[in-house]
């Protein structure tokens, strides 16, 4: 085993991007010659006194780029490169903005790493729906949507109605789920070089869409009940944000829903500072969480978003945005700027399947069916220390000695199972460390797949430290 050790000193980007492409240059110099293997991972982050999830990055980036290879109970080694043909190298910005999934998913694994809404065979229906848009708005589905059909926006107020609460329909927007949704959002009511503020563990593919736009994030304490309204003040008078977005209830990944009186202090704060605040309600909607919207304490300041897609279809991609007063034209243009139109027949597909009740019947089937997955998840599980909820398609499990985020993440890939670590939640560089990883249950074909994939990472958890250095 080498003495090498890294220097982070130099360099451009993220700390493991640094030390990967260190790794790189020693093995260009001949200073890690080919067959040499590369310190253990948590040796190397004791060294040069980083986490052991920035190491795993490192170590998995130098994978990608064909320089090492990692052996089950040996380590990893570096290869010899007049043998290895050269890979396809994702640049750097890639990597930074591309989270910790694979950029191409991997065909023939189990998927525990998206919450898509469960097939229960509602293809049948969104094809028939189809079919009948097909047959009766020919002339709308062969030019842009320049008009929207009134239709649309009852669905969309009709949707995000929650707990004796109804947005206004002048102040919906139909959107391209609620990812562009929230997106939309923020390019409409900030500028390049505002914060955003995300709590430390987040739906990240909105941080990341800020960082592209040219927002700087900026993160908030939470615990067990999601944002804490102390630090939520201390950023608002020291950093002056211009808008948080929050998952008041099923957070993602946490599963915390936040109290009733935290909820309050949030809006608060939102009011006196002059926060906007997004909220994703896209989990929410399915929990019969009987706390009020965040929207409905803050309606002059809360846009709140949802879709259907962890419910009824993620195929469809239909969302919409309650804004405040006087803002949807606003957001509805720059919905339009950011994702180029709202395509007519899917919008038209999801006000139909809204409006006629069908959205409803799928979306009550996809949380029975939940239900009866997330009891599995407990049987498989059992011993274990994770959170979860009967009608929503995640947990969120603690890992014990001695596997970490990232290695367990690898060692389940290596077995035919992709899972999310907790780097892929993580909204900014941070040395926080949970031991947690995200398995979402819901796009397994079946029940059969899902305790397989279950067994699987039983099995895994009960291996201890077995080949727990080989992974990268």
């Amino acid at each position: 085993m080498t003495n090498w050790l890294p220097d982070v000193s130099r360099g451009f980007g993220p700390v493991y991007l640094r030390i990967a492409d260190s790794i790189e240059s020693a093995i260009a110099a001949g200073t890690l010659p080919a067959g040499s293997k590369l310190p253990p991972q948590r040796n190397l982050a004791y060294d040069i006194g980083v986490t052991i999830g920035t190491i795993g990055r490192a170590y998995a980036l130098v994978h990608e780029r064909g320089l090492v290879a990692g052996e089950v109970g040996r380590g990893t080694y570096v290869l010899d490169r007049a043998e290895t043909a050269p890979g396809n190298q994702p640049d750097p910005l890639t990597i930074a903005l591309g989270g910790t999934r694979p950029i191409d998913a991997p065909a023939g694994k189990i998927r525990f790493d998206t919450t898509a809404a469960p097939d229960l065979g509602q293809g049948k229906i969104i094809g028939s729906v189809l079919a009948g848009i097909g047959e009766e708005q020919l002339s709308e589905i062969s030019s842009y949507s320049r008009v929207f059909p009134q239709n649309w926006y009852e669905a969309g107020r009709r949707w995000l109605a929650r707990n004796d609460w109804t947005p206004d329909t002048e102040n919906i927007v139909p959107t391209l789920g609620a990812h562009a949704a929230a997106v939309s959002v923020i390019s409409a009511v900030s500028s390049p070089g505002d914060k955003i503020v995300f709590e430390d563990l987040s739906y990240t593919q909105v941080s990341r869409s800020a960082r592209i736009l040219g927002r700087r994030t900026i993160t908030v304490d939470s615990d067990e009940n999601g944002v804490i309204p102390d630090d939520f003040e201390r950023l608002c008078l020291q950093q002056h944000p211009k808008l948080a977005f929050l998952m008041p209830t099923a957070h993602n990944p946490t599963l915390a829903t936040m109290p009733y009186e935290r909820r309050v202090r949030i809006a608060e704060i939102a009011r006196r500072h002059g926060v906007w605040l997004i909220e994703d309600d896209l989990y929410g909607g399915m929990t019969g969480d009987e706390n009020p919207l965040q929207a409905s304490l803050a309606p002059d300041r809360t846009f709140l978003i949802s879709g259907l897609s962890k419910s009824v279809a993620a195929g469809v991609r239909g969302g919409w945005v309650a804004c405040p007063p006087h803002f949807a034209q606003r957001i509805k243009v720059t919905h339009k700027m950011i994702t180029g139109g709202l395509p007519f027949i899917l919008a038209e597909a999801c006000a139909r399947l809204v409006q006629s009740g069908q959205a409803h019947e799928i979306r009550k089937a996809s949380t029975a069916e939940l239900a009866i997955r997330e009891r599995l998840a407990r049987q498989q599980l059992q011993g274990y220390d994770f959170v979860s909820h009967p009608h929503v398609p995640f947990l969120w499990l603690k890992l014990p000695d001695p596997w970490l985020s990232g290695t367990f993440k690898n060692a389940a890939y290596r077995d035919g199972v992709l899972i999310d670590d907790e780097d892929e939640f993580k909204a900014a560089r941070a040395e926080k460390v949970y031991h947690r990883v995200r398995i979402g249950f819901s796009s397994p074909r079946n029940r059969d797949d899902l305790v397989a994939g279950l067994m699987t990472l039983r099995r895994l958890l009960e291996s201890g430290g077995a080949g727990y250095d080989g992974e990268i």
